[in-house]
């Protein structure tokens, strides 16, 4: 440690940032395997309640090197889980930001700025990458699949290549929504 507090004392900024980001990381990937576990539950419990309904928003059918799949920002196929998935998924992530926000507010940002703008601005961020990783995932799950690539690597992929990008958005969102000074009226001149 006493490197670390060397290091910080000769650049603090440096230290803050690999601070903030080492903590902003191992809290995400805590929320990530959360999330990984709920959804190896909630579909099942899910389709209990929905059953096999498709749920899809624009729903364009297309293909990519011949393999057909649905194009959507919003839900899934059947192929894809259907409404049951994407109930299980938004659950996943809701209850993963009801951890993880407060966590990185108040541990890794140590912030003391106005907490509706920020819950506002996270949760709009939070909706925007959901939609991004929903479109990737609509492509990617049945390309792979038609490639023979199977369930368990598949899935360890998805969660870590939508975890890494999410990761970084969020990031740079919280670092802006958590800086000092973040809502504050500016006094005018």
């Amino acid at each position: 440690m006493s490197f670390f507090n060397s290091f910080a004392e000769k650049h603090p900024k440096a230290a803050k940032w690999i601070r903030e980001g080492g903590l902003f990381i191992i809290f995400s990937y805590v929320v990530t395997f959360i999330k990984y576990l709920l959804l190896t539950f909630l579909p099942k419990f899910y389709e209990g309640i929905v059953g096999q309904t498709e749920w899809v928003w624009p729903g364009i059918r297309t293909s990519i090197a011949g393999v057909p799949f649905t194009l959507s920002v919003i839900g899934n196929s059947l192929a894809d889980g259907g409404l049951a998935f994407t109930l299980a998924n938004y659950t996943a992530i809701i209850l993963g930001e009801c951890i993880n926000f407060p966590l990185q507010r108040n541990v890794t940002f140590r912030s003391h700025g106005p907490l509706a703008p920020q819950i506002l601005m996270h949760a709009l961020g939070t909706f925007g990458v959901m939609l991004v990783m929903n479109l990737f995932t609509c492509i990617w799950n049945p390309l792979t699949a038609a490639f023979g690539i199977p369930d368990a690597i598949r899935n360890i992929v998805t969660t870590v290549a939508t975890g890494g990008v999410s990761m970084i958005i969020i990031f740079a969102i919280d670092k802006t929504i958590f800086a000092p000074g973040f809502g504050e009226k500016k006094a005018k001149a």
